[in-house]
């Protein structure tokens, strides 16, 4: 399954994330999850990659049992960050033979463990991967775009700038961190196009899960709770696991109606391994026929 065939041929296509679950108990949930999910039909789904290749085996494996026992498209990441090219090429050589046609490709970040040692010839940048994965692989490559900049970056411009060397060097799709606001993605779509970047920007989706944990990655992925979310989110208490969890899919659906209406050709939902937030948001979207 080629995700660019996809884009070129259904809009809109809905895709969904998913990373290794990260012990027994994950483990156990993780099939149901994935089966409620199934049930609504996503045209692919995507796994993580641990950083540093941490948790290879774990994605690896969780690649496999959606590709072999779901027979689920299914896209794989890599994060190439401390990894060296020995260690990429086997990793890639590895989906390869499970029949796997799209890589997304990320830097990724650097480990928690203090003790990890990058690879003395890690890719410093996602552009340099993408090329020398596209120098010698068939995979169609996604790669990352970031509607706000990236964390890293000295600025949305630069950002941009390097977003269209990731295109040059062989990426031919984009998938955007979420964002609170649909302005952010609209504004940063027309800044690509500017630029020079023609292949499709899929905005992501981020359902408000908890509280705290909007909280923990707002500050993580640098993307802006909005005054209006603010707002929703200081309603409700957040010991009202419930309400909160239902606010989360009104706002999500309020703004994939938004997405949907402006043409977008698809959306990522980042699941955070969750099933009832995502099932229920396209439900809704279903009943209004905007999927």
């Amino acid at each position: 399954m080629r995700v660019t065939n996809l884009y070129e041929k259904k809009a809109p296509v809905v895709s969904m994330e998913f990373f290794p679950p990260r012990d027994e108990g994950a483990a156990a949930k993780f099939d149901g999850i994935v089966d409620k999910l199934a049930d609504r039909r996503p045209d692919y789904m995507s796994v993580t990659f641990g950083a540093g290749g941490s948790n290879r085996d774990g994605s690896y494996q969780t690649v496999k049992k959606l590709v072999e026992e779901k027979q689920l498209p299914t896209v794989a990441y890599i994060a190439g960050y401390g990894l060296g090219k020995d260690e990429i090429t086997e990793v890639l050589d590895n989906y390869k033979a499970l029949g796997v046609k799209t890589i997304f490709v990320i830097r990724g970040d650097q480990p928690k463990d203090e003790n990890f040692a990058a690879h003395p010839e890690s890719f410093s940048y996602a552009s340099d991967m993408i090329g020398f994965i596209k120098d010698r692989y068939d995979f169609t490559l996604g790669c990352a775009g970031y509607p706000e900049g990236h964390v890293e970056a000295d600025s949305l411009d630069k950002d941009i700038e390097a977003l269209k060397k990731k295109q040059d060097n062989g990426a031919a799709y984009v998938v955007c961190q979420y964002c609170y606001d649909n302005q952010f993605f609209f504004d940063f779509v027309e800044k690509c196009r500017a630029a020079g970047i023609t292949i499709p920007l899929i905005p992501g989706v981020m359902p408000v899960y908890t509280i705290k944990l909007t909280n923990i990655l707002s500050n993580v992925c640098g993307s802006t709770i909005t005054e209006e979310l603010q707002k929703r989110l200081d309603a409700v208490a957040d010991e009202d696991k419930e309400t909160v969890l239902q606010m989360g899919i009104d706002f999500a659906v309020e703004q994939c109606r938004g997405l949907l209406k402006a043409g977008v050709p698809g959306l990522h939902f980042y699941t955070m391994n969750r099933s009832k937030s995502t099932a229920a948001i396209i439900d809704r979207l279903k009943d209004e026929d905007l999927l």
